[in-house]
C-alpha cells in the first residue's frame, strides 16, 4: 500500500468567536489540512460559528467546558474515526480539554489527541491539578500503547520545556509554565517514548515561539514561549516529514503549529 503524507495543524485560538470576527481562520480554505485541532475555543458546540472558514469538514468533534465560556477544544477532519471521546478519565472536572479520536492510517492504529492542558498560574490548587492532569494523561497514553496504538498529541501544553523554548528563562524560573516540576514532567513524558516533533526536525533552533503575551509588544519583539506542541510515539518518529511553527498566522496570542507525517 502506497503511503500518504498527512498534514495536521494545531492552534490555540483564544476564543473561536473572537477569531471568527477577525476572519483569522480563513487561511484554512487555502490549506490542505487532514486534521485541524483548535484549543481554548470558549464555546459550546452550537456556538461554533459556521463562518470561520468555508470548508465543510465531514467530521467535527467538540469538547466543551461544563462552565460556559471557558476552555474547549474542537477537532475538524475529513478522515473517518472509528472511536471518539472527550477522555473523562483524564479531564475529570469536565473542562472541555480533550478530543480523543482513533483512526486507521496506513498500517497504523492512531490514537489522536487534541488537548488544552491546564494553566497553573492562577493559584496553587490549579498548579496541583495541572500536574495531576499531566500524570493522568501519560497513564492514559501508555495504556493505549499497550493496546497496540500509536500516539499523536497536539495542543497547548502550557509549559516551555527548556531554556531555548522561551525568550527570558531566568526571569521566569518561578513562573508556572517554566517551573522545574512542569519541565521535569515533559522530561518524563519524552522518556516514556514520545518525540517532540519540532525539535526532532529542527534541532536546537532558538527564537522559535508559539505564544506571546499581549503586553509590551511581546510578539513584535519576539519575546515569546514555545508551549504548543506535536508529540508522537517513538514508533512514528521515522514517519515524520516536517514539523514547524506558523508564526505568520495572526488572530490569537498563540500561532498554529504543524506536523506532516507519512503513513
Amino acid at each position: 500500500m502506497a503511503k500518504q503524507n498527512y498534514k495536521f495543524i494545531s492552534w490555540n485560538v483564544n476564543g473561536i468567536r473572537a477569531v471568527d470576527k477577525k476572519e483569522a481562520l480563513k487561511w484554512v480554505d487555502e490549506t490542505n489540512i487532514d486534521i485541524l485541532g483548535l484549543q481554548e475555543t470558549k464555546a459550546q458546540a452550537e456556538q461554533i460559528p459556521e463562518t470561520i472558514f468555508d470548508k465543510n469538514y465531514k467530521n467535527l468533534h467538540v469538547s466543551s467546558s461544563a462552565i460556559k465560556g471557558r476552555s474547549g477544544v474542537a477537532l475538524f477532519t475529513d478522515l473517518e474515526p472509528h472511536f471518539t471521546c472527550n477522555c473523562p478519565t483524564v479531564d475529570i472536572l469536565d473542562e472541555g480539554r480533550i478530543n480523543e479520536a482513533h483512526f486507521k492510517l496506513g498500517d497504523k492504529e492512531i490514537a489522536y489527541f487534541n488537548v488544552y492542558f491546564p494553566n497553573g498560574q492562577s493559584k496553587e490548587e490549579r498548579l496541583v491539578y495541572k500536574m495531576e492532569f499531566y500524570d493522568r494523561f501519560l497513564e492514559h497514553c501508555e495504556n493505549l500503547k499497550k493496546e497496540g496504538k500509536s500516539i499523536i498529541v497536539c495542543g497547548d501544553v502550557n509549559t516551555a520545556h527548556t531554556e531555548i523554548d522561551l525568550a527570558r528563562p531566568k526571569a521566569n524560573e518561578k513562573t508556572s509554565g517554566f517551573l522545574p516540576m512542569e519541565r521535569e514532567w515533559i522530561d518524563k513524558f519524552l522518556a516514556h517514548g514520545y518525540v517532540d516533533t519540532f525539535r526532532h526536525v529542527n534541532g536546537d533552533i532558538k527564537d522559535s515561539y508559539s505564544w506571546w503575551s499581549y503586553r509590551a509588544n511581546a510578539r513584535a519583539n519576539n519575546v515569546g514561549w514555545r508551549i504548543d506542541y506535536f508529540y508522537v510515539s517513538e514508533d512514528l518518529k521515522d514517519n515524520i516529514t516536517n514539523a514547524y511553527i506558523m508564526g505568520e498566522v495572526l488572530g490569537s496570542d498563540h500561532c498554529p503549529v504543524a506536523l506532516e507525517i507519512e503513513l
